[in-house]
């Protein structure tokens, strides 16, 4: 189990590095074409279905290396008991919001299966709204497996007592 997600970690970072060049390319290939007299306009629509899909993968790929922002000023100064379960309640309330946002997701992307994408008639919008679920279950994925560490450190920690 250990290997497949190990894979799928940098599967996500190759797919995510992938659609946030494709997204530049085709932004930039769209306004020299429009500057040229032969504007593009489906190079922005692609360009917003990458950033979609770039943002959750990438949001992921920074919660798993402790990368997005946090606030420690007031936590730090509690005792390490209150530390930790601050973090837990912390962990508790995002599973609840991803299980929230995988929930909305999936429903959003059922209602708008039969919406066209903005200038490309034959594909479908919930290629778009399927990055909410997606992106929220790899965010939830990564929310347990830090629960998890953080349980079994505080174990090891007991343990040496």
């Amino acid at each position: 189990m250990k290997t497949f997600y190990a894979g799928l970690c940098r599967l996500e970072a190759i797919v995510a590095g992938t659609f946030l060049v494709l997204m530049v390319i085709l932004i930039f290939l769209g306004g020299v074409a429009r500057m040229m007299g032969h504007p593009m306009n489906w190079t922005i629509d692609i360009s917003t279905c990458l950033f979609s899909w770039a943002c959750f993968l990438c949001a992921d790929i920074a919660w798993r290396n402790n990368g997005l922002m946090s606030i420690e000023l007031l936590t730090d100064r509690l005792p390490q008991r209150l530390q930790r379960f601050c973090q837990y309640c912390n962990h508790l309330i995002i599973s609840g919001f991803l299980v929230y946002v995988i929930v909305a997701g999936i429903w959003l992307s059922w209602i708008s299966r039969a919406r066209a994408f903005h200038g490309i008639p034959e594909v479908s919008y919930s290629w778009v709204t399927m990055s909410m679920p997606v992106g929220g279950a790899l965010l939830l994925a990564t929310t347990i497996l830090k629960i998890r560490s953080d349980l079994q450190v505080h174990r090891q920690r007991a343990a040496q007592i």
